[in-house]
């Protein structure tokens, strides 16, 4: 089983130090989940394991690739895909242009690019149907569902996603945690940021707790989801 290491990772902005001495693994398969409460440090983490920020110290490496300190061009290229908060969608481009954008770097022949697109339209078979349609136009949900289907176009080892459940219908977020937990047992390693920790517990089978910028708790889902801390924390139990 390979996966992403992270190891003393520190990283900020310019002076603002937000993630101290960060250390976790993250295994592929399998789904992990970070919690944490708004400005722990969860987007943060994400855009240093993605490339968009530098480390000040630490490793990340993905099947023995050492990636700490190289552009975000060559996380993707080993096998790293961030799905972005908010989605990040390119308005005025319909849903099948935005998908194939995720495949943009890896110069596929048209009859691979469209293998890939059919994947993605088999596990959200409402993309098939809006494939034409402006993508921001859709529902949260769907946006969702092409965030996350852009970002396999890149055929990546270790998805990241940031905020998979916010603002969505629970309808919706059915639907996502069903396509993840099949993405999971096909082999794909997801490092998912979730602020409804019920979603997380439900969805992940281990746990990373994050307070303002350190890792404070990691393990199965079901020892994390019964430590009285975190429940006290998290669910709002005395």
């Amino acid at each position: 089983m390979t996966g992403l290491t992270i190891n003393g990772v520190t990283a900020g902005y310019g002076d603002v130090t937000v993630l101290q001495d960060v250390s976790f693994n993250v295994a592929a398969p399998g789904i992990t989940a970070v919690i944490g409460s708004n400005g722990a440090g969860k987007t943060t983490l994400l855009r240093a394991l993605s490339g968009l920020i530098r480390p000040n110290a630490g490793r990340i490496a993905l099947g023995g690739a050492e990636l700490a300190g190289q552009a975000p061009d060559a996380f993707v290229a080993t096998g790293i895909a961030h799905v972005p908060e908010g989605r990040r969608l390119f308005a005025g481009m319909t849903v099948e242009d935005n998908l194939m954008m995720g495949a943009f770097s890896r110069r596929l022949p048209a009859s691979a690019l469209r293998e890939e697109l059919d994947a993605v339209y088999a596990l959200f078979p409402r993309l098939a149907e809006r494939r034409k349609q402006d993508a921001v136009s859709m529902s949260g949900g769907e946006q969702q569902m092409c965030a996350i289907g852009r970002g396999l176009m890149a055929k990546p080892k270790v998805m990241l996603i940031d905020e998979l459940s916010l603002g969505l219908a629970p309808v919706a977020v059915d639907v996502l945690v069903d396509a993840l937990t099949r993405l999971a047992a096909d082999g794909l390693g997801l490092l998912v940021v979730e602020q409804d920790v019920a979603v997380a517990f439900d969805l992940a089978s281990q746990i990373v707790v994050l307070d303002r910028g350190r890792v404070t708790r990691t393990g199965p889902s079901a020892s994390v989801a019964a430590d009285p801390a975190v429940r006290a924390a998290y669910l709002g139990e005395a």
